[in-house]
């Protein structure tokens, strides 16, 4: 490989009936097998339930001191601007520098449905939630409603924008990283913006949400993080489904 490429770990979803402590002792062992990082995803209203993202990353935090603990991805409009920012503040305190904070629009009418949030206006409410949590940061407040961060937090955790199509061009702009999702579009398609993101002038690009199962060749997925580590993509966050391979058979897919 001749970039090498590091790997995470989506967390969840939790087995109906599985032990309370299921991500905490899955959390452990991705951590033990090297695994660089631990994330959480965020889908509420699509008929399968995922573990509140925040509670998820949370759990990753207390598991470790060292690896890096990320969204990919928050859909920020789900949630007041207040109640957002005042949730990062929070987790920010437990994490410090290793918070990675993958944050996007959205793209799923039902998780909207859910706490009646207008899915129409994801992309003002997007730039208008990231907007309040930079200003808590800055100034403790934001159109003097205060938050009051401790004295010492006055810059944002990484920001990275989880995004496709002309919001590439933004991440290199706006955030200091790029969140791709692999689960709906090709290698090649993520190649394709990779070298756009570059191109821009960007920074750290992760490829998330690469589904792995029992039926997986493994082979082949390694020539895919490959060619992800050849296109430029620093991260590659992996999602191990239930009956898949055992987490330290993938996690060597890197060396």
């Amino acid at each position: 490989m001749t970039n090498k490429i590091r790997m995470g770990a989506l967390l969840g979803p939790v087995p109906n009936g599985a032990a309370p402590n299921f991500l905490v002792e899955q959390a452990k062992t991705y951590v033990a097998e090297g695994f660089n990082s631990l994330w959480a995803a965020q889908s509420m209203g699509r008929g399968f339930m995922w573990t509140d993202p925040f509670v998820t990353m949370t759990i990753a935090a207390t598991v470790s001191q060292d690896v890096e603990v990320g969204s990919a991805i928050v859909q920020i409009p789900l949630y007041h601007p207040g109640d957002f920012a005042h949730r990062v503040v929070s987790l920010h305190q437990l994490l410090g520098d290793r918070l990675i904070l993958g944050l996007g629009a959205g793209s799923t009418g039902a998780d909207f449905d859910l706490v009646g949030r207008d899915s129409e206006t994801r992309f003002s409410m997007f730039t208008e939630s990231v907007a309040a949590l930079r200003a808590a940061y800055e100034s403790g407040s934001d159109a003097n409603k205060a938050l009051s961060p401790w004295p010492h937090m006055t810059t944002p955790p990484k920001l990275f924008f989880g995004t496709w199509g002309k919001g590439v061009e933004r991440a290199v702009q706006e955030f200091d990283g790029w969140i791709a999702s692999g689960h709906y579009r090709s290698v090649e398609e993520l190649e394709a913006s990779a070298v756009r993101y570059h191109a821009a002038g960007g920074g750290r690009a992760i490829v998330s949400t690469l589904m792995i199962d029992g039926d997986t060749d493994l082979g082949e997925f390694r020539e895919k993080l490959a060619r992800f580590a050849e296109a430029g993509f620093n991260d590659a966050v992996v999602l191990i489904q239930p009956g898949g391979p055992a987490p330290d058979v993938v996690r060597k897919l890197t060396d």
